[in-house]
């Protein structure tokens, strides 16, 4: 089944679109979220534009421990993860894809290049990848976060919410795991719901940029701006706090106003992603 999900991958490009898919994009960047720590890498959200000479450094290094031993497990991993953060998504699958072919049982790898592939937009085959990575005997509460990531991106939303509920069994109040549970409710239009999750992830993670962006968004479609902003200026320097409500604004023009759900649960301003 493996070798059948690389061949695919090969053969062509699955191309999603989902709605407000910048949002969850952002959200998830961290999937590396945490999700790397990662959960799954940043879904979609476009790599910084420049790196930095270190990064770039580290990267040549990298590649030349590759090419002498390509097949070897802990250099792959290095590498692919040294190229994912210079914005470099498709080469980083393809040494994954060559490594995880020569060590088909590292879950470690699998796992890698499960993200690797959802960062690249190849969501199906990412999906199929991340399942090989963990069993049902020993899950892995990450790769069950970055599988429902990749669901929300296919519009599974139902079916990403079972995987995200899997996670929270394992680690109950996850941040990461709320955060992007939250905008699974966001992406389904549910704006009580994802005020409320990620209202909860940000209490159990204040300090986390990305949670603290995601429920920032939440607040600004409800409406509720000014506190949106009061968030994002929690405890940064002006500059930075300006240049996330920056990053606020445009995320919500890009990704418009979701529709409010009927039944509108309690506020939770205080209880967050």
């Amino acid at each position: 089944m493996l070798h059948h999900a690389f061949k695919r991958g090969r053969l062509a490009r699955l191309m999603v679109a989902a709605a407000s898919s910048g949002l969850l994009a952002f959200a998830l960047a961290g999937c590396q979220t945490t999700a790397t720590s990662d959960i799954t890498g940043s879904l979609g959200e476009k790599a910084e534009a420049s790196a930095s000479s270190d990064s770039r450094r580290d990267v040549d290094g990298l590649r030349e421990r590759y090419k002498a031993n390509p097949q070897d497990p802990a250099v792959a991993l290095a590498y692919g993860k040294a190229l994912r953060a210079n914005g470099e998504r498709s080469q980083a699958v393809a040494v994954l894809e060559q490594a995880a072919l020569a060590n088909p049982k590292n879950k470690r790898l699998l796992a890698a290049y499960g993200r690797a592939l959802a960062d690249n937009g190849n969501f199906q085959q990412a999906f199929d990848v991340l399942t090989q990575a963990h069993t049902p005997e020993d899950p892995d509460w990450r790769i069950l976060s970055a599988q429902g990531a990749v669901l929300d991106q296919l519009g599974k939303f139902d079916e990403a919410r079972q995987y995200y509920a899997s996670a929270l069994k394992i680690v109950p109040d996850e941040p990461s795991v709320l955060s992007n549970l939250g905008m699974s409710y966001l992406l389904s239009k549910d704006l009580a719901k994802a005020e409320a999750t990620l209202g909860r992830a940000y209490e159990h993670a204040k300090s986390d940029p990305r949670v603290r962006m995601n429920f920032a968004v939440v607040l600004c479609l409800e409406g509720r701006q000014a506190e949106a902003e009061q968030i994002l200026k929690a405890d940064l320097p002006p500059e930075e706090a300006n240049a996330a409500i920056a990053e606020l604004k445009r995320l919500v023009e890009k990704s418009g106003k979701p529709e409010r759900s009927a039944s509108r649960g309690p506020g939770t301003t205080a209880k967050a992603d």
